[in-house]
């Protein structure tokens, strides 16, 4: 499986497509739609995962509502540690709310990979005073989240990749 990074809008929020025998799913559209278009190439799109609603995560949405065959997983539609399987991609949804109601990870179990949007940052975690935000949601997500392997690396909405063994070890707030 292959992860591009596509930094997108005013706010540097990440994209990514991930990528594996000529289909690809997006993670969270956040915008400049034709970066993401360039970054998905020829590669068929099955579906677009979205980790929360807020507008950085989803300007470029609209552009893939328009055909059909795309699939769009946003926690409305999903079940909490169902397994779903688009195409060759399989992965599991974690209610991790804090930041805000509608946040979810998204967890790639075969690959130890989870897109976990703004849920934890490198050395923090997101904010929890926007609306629908709050810091009690976000100790319980934070609780769930830490009895996962350390070896899982961990794409955030923004910033770079981390692991949960190096959050673990070095971020005030999960300890």
């Amino acid at each position: 499986m292959e992860i591009k990074k596509v930094i997108t809008g005013v706010l540097d929020e990440n994209c990514y497509i991930v990528i594996n025998n000529n289909e690809c799913l997006v993670i969270d559209p956040g915008d400049d739609f034709l970066k993401i278009k360039e970054a998905i190439g020829p590669n068929k799109i099955l579906g677009v995962l979205i980790t929360h609603s807020h507008f950085d995560h989803i300007g470029a949405l609209r552009n893939f509502l328009t055909k059909r065959s795309i699939k769009i997983f946003k926690r409305s539609s999903l079940e909490e540690n169902h397994e779903y399987q688009i195409g060759s991609f399989k992965f599991k949804c974690i209610y991790t709310p804090g930041h805000s109601k509608d946040s979810v990870t998204f967890y790639f179990e075969d690959e130890k990979v989870m897109f976990i949007g703004d849920f934890i940052f490198k050395e923090s975690i997101g904010r929890t005073d926007l609306p629908s935000g709050s810091a009690t949601e976000m100790q319980e997500s934070i609780k769930k989240i830490l009895t996962y392997d350390d070896d899982i690396k961990l794409y955030p909405g923004h910033n770079e990749e981390t692991t949960l063994k190096y959050e673990k070890e070095h971020n005030p707030y999960l300890k």
